[in-house]
């Protein structure tokens, strides 16, 4: 699987990207979950991009994602914005689902910021709060290193940026927004896990559980960006609630939090450089 490496090519997005935004590498690349794109409303002097006009990108096809890059300032940084990300069970690997991470380091980003919807396991964790991603428990059954050329032995032990809670939470409660730290486990989906497979998630650590998120940390580890991840509390996990899970209530949950992840967006902004 070593020729994965050439089974796409970043070159027509990268020279696209530069002719319209400069060559100066980018501050900031975020990858914004379900439900919540409408945080790139802030963006300013914004240059877009569909995902379906360039072959580097995977077909789009989940409700809740625009599938599409903007490149922009926010908050008085250059950034770029994937609204839209890839999800293992398209039928994709980890490998392909962390197209934007490669692309950001291809456009000399060194901070990412990667955003989800997740289901609450830890009994504080209801819809409309926020965890701060401070580990991750990866059961998706893939690497997106698997099968890549040179060290692939990567260190992922410091892999978050957990320095910046601390601040985050401060600026937060004071917006009266709920974030705590905790462990996000990602499993494969597209079915929502069982209340068995919540309890054992639980009993591994997991305080709240995804589809996604992991793949792309694991990826900037391996290129050496600086990875905060920040996800949004749609539902409680199968078996800890009283309603049926769906994903119209995960994109209703994530909408009306995302002006509260604005603010936190806005925070990490201001602190992380």
């Amino acid at each position: 699987m070593g020729s994965v490496l050439t089974e796409e090519n970043l070159g027509p997005i990268v020279e696209e990207v530069h002719a319209r935004c400069g060559m100066a590498p980018f501050d900031l690349a975020l990858i914004l979950g379900s439900g919540l794109g409408q945080v790139a409303d802030a963006v300013e002097d914004v240059k877009v991009w569909e995902y379906r006009d360039f072959s580097c990108f995977p077909a789009v096809a989940v409700a809740g994602h625009a599938g599409r890059l903007l490149a922009g300032t926010l908050h008085g940084r250059r950034v770029l914005i994937f609204q839209g990300r890839f999800h293992l069970y398209q039928g994709l690997t980890a490998w392909q689902t962390a197209v934007p991470v490669r692309l950001a380091h291809a456009l000399g980003c060194r901070r990412l910021l990667l955003t989800n919807a997740v289901g609450g396991i830890h009994p504080d964790l209801d819809a409309g709060c926020f965890m701060f991603v401070a580990d991750h428990i990866n059961v998706l059954g893939d690497n997106p290193l698997r099968g890549m050329c040179g060290d692939t032995f990567v260190d992922l032990s410091r892999l978050y940026r957990t320095d910046l809670f601390k601040s985050l939470r401060t600026e937060a409660l004071s917006h009266n927004i709920h974030v705590q730290q905790g462990v996000l486990a990602a499993v494969p989906g597209p079915s929502y896990e069982t209340p068995a497979e919540v309890r054992a998630l639980r009993q591994m650590g997991a305080d709240a559980v995804s589809m996604s998120l992991i793949p792309e940390a694991i990826m900037a580890g391996a290129l050496g960006l600086e990875v905060v991840g920040l996800s949004s509390v749609t539902n409680r996990a199968a078996g800890l609630g009283t309603k049926r899970l769906c994903h119209d209530e995960v994109l209703a949950s994530g909408s009306n939090t995302a002006k509260n992840l604005s603010v936190l967006v806005a925070s990490l902004c201001l602190g992380w450089f």
